[in-house]
């Protein structure tokens, strides 16, 4: 770690963000820009971006050695997570105090340390900004703290404005950015109250400081759901805080709200209709000309026919599979328990499964010394089906479909890449939402569901893994997978 910041690349980086947001920027394509900027500032290996939702975080943004995190899920309930966020605004720790397997990833690539500063809007927690550095010995210094407090801060300014962000899939406005959390000591007394449990419960903390809880409390890892006095449900979890005596972190959040069920009901209904009509309409069509026009067709045109209803049959078949996992969120898509297994061999299994036009398109390039991945083979074929059928969707024909993979000390990845239109930098996390289109309307280019990569997410991260997209250098779009090694 640099003695003192860069505090001339900072002010130079600044100007350009501002140039930017006057330009009509806004969104993850900034708050990538200003994690650069900082980085350059604080002289580190690499930043990352954690935004905090309902359910949990998820890294969408990252620079430099720390890129690869993207897309990869963070749980607050984790206690290392938990005591970042009940802590001091700023901290530097060894990534050995991070959970496990992200630590043994980190020092895997040579990261060593972590500057951490809590990003805040209005007193609710909406996010933590990491800063990585390679020296194990190295201190922050009072001005490292001071910067990364600021650059939180400009990065809570963001959220403030609401203008492409948040971006996570678990709720669109920032007020909902943030459970409550309670800490609470060996007796059960509650030591802190956050703003957002004041929110959730409406209990201000002047009145649940050195108090009991107003609900009980689930074991470690359990959840409890709870009905409170005025009617409402909360969803409670709980857990150990290291480092301390006997104390725990509890986190607890409003359930009771069913406006977003139904509307996901009712979008799944109207998606369904349309999606399944088109099929369905081409498989009838050809199926009554053969039975009514049999004996006038000629062979050719009879086994033209006989091919289009089987591929869209197939196709049908998938989006049925799709629709229904979608609509279930009880389903185990890839839930299998996580073995060691061939990566590349699956893949190229996968790929063979694939439609003949899409296959001709493949470009499928993996190394034969792939370590192996921990997960569920045969949810591999649903995954590469998904991400190379998208990239053939928005990408011109003829143009190839590249399948590569690479692995370092604690992971194996794989990706697909395009050269179609790309995909917006401010829409590489909504892409992930259940139902979300990039289009929307009666005239949109690309038909589709919007459920591929929110199946392709769901069944990545049950595998301990996480998935991300980002504009390709030159166009078009990279998904890449990352799976534990086995």
């Amino acid at each position: 770690m640099p003695e003192r910041p860069d505090y001339a690349a900072l002010i130079a980086g600044q100007a350009i963000v501002i140039e930017m947001t006057n330009s009509g920027d806004s969104g993850l394509p900034v708050l990538g820009h200003q994690l650069k900027l900082f980085e350059r500032a604080l002289g580190a290996a690499g930043m990352s971006f954690a935004e905090y939702g309902p359910t949990g975080g998820r890294v969408v943004a990252a620079t430099g050695a720390a890129e690869w995190t993207l897309g990869r899920p963070v749980d607050t309930s984790d206690p290392a997570t938990a005591r970042l966020l009940a802590g001091p605004r700023t901290a530097c720790l060894p990534v050995r105090a991070l959970d496990r397997a992200l630590a043994d990833q980190m020092i895997g690539r040579g990261l060593q340390r972590m500057l951490y500063a809590r990003t805040e809007l209005r007193g609710m927690v909406i996010g933590g900004l990491h800063a990585y550095f390679t020296d194990a010995d190295g201190e922050a210094g009072t001005e490292h703290h001071t910067l990364m407090s600021y650059l939180a801060t400009c990065v809570a300014h963001m959220y403030g404005d609401l203008a492409g962000l948040p971006v996570h899939g678990d709720g669109p406005a920032v007020a909902a950015l943030a459970d409550g959390l309670a800490i609470i000591d060996r007796e059960g007394t509650v030591r802190l109250w956050n703003p957002a449990a004041e929110q959730v419960t409406g209990m201000p903390a002047t009145k649940m400081i050195n108090q009991k809880l107003p609900f009980s409390i689930p074991p470690s890892g359990q959840v409890l759901d709870h009905r409170m006095p005025d009617g409402r449900w909360l969803k409670i979890t709980s857990g150990e805080l290291p480092g301390t005596f006997e104390s725990r972190v509890v986190t607890f959040r409003d359930t009771t709200d069913q406006y977003r069920h139904d509307h996901d009901r009712d979008l799944f209904v109207a998606v369904t209709s349309h999606e399944l009509r088109t099929p369905v309409t081409v498989i009838k069509g050809y199926a009554d000309t053969l039975c009514n026009h049999w004996d006038s067709l000629p062979e050719p045109d009879r086994r033209e026919a006989a091919r289009v209803i089987g591929l869209r049959a197939g196709e049908l078949a998938r989006l049925v599979d799709r629709l229904l996992s979608a609509a279930n969120d009880g389903v185990q898509v890839g839930g299998a328990a996580p073995v060691p297994f061939d990566l590349v061999d699956a893949l190229r299994s996968a790929a063979n499964t694939l439609p003949a036009d899409l296959r001709r398109r493949l470009a499928v390039n993996l190394p034969d010394d792939l370590p192996k991945a921990l997960g569920d083979r045969t949810s591999m074929a649903t995954v590469l089906t998904e991400l190379a059928t998208n990239a053939e969707k928005y990408s011109n024909p003829g143009t190839p479909v590249e399948v590569t993979a690479e692995a370092d000390e604690r992971t194996v990845a794989f990706r697909v890449s395009d050269r179609g239109i790309g995909v917006r930098p401010d829409h590489v996390e909504r892409a992930f939402d259940r139902f979300w289109q990039g289009e929307q309307g009666d005239r949109r280019r690309y038909p589709g569901t919007g459920l591929g990569l929110f199946l392709v997410r769901r069944i990545v991260e049950r595998q301990n893994g996480w998935v991300s997209l980002r504009p390709r250098d030159g166009g078009g779009t990279v998904a890449e997978v990352r799976l534990p090694r086995g």
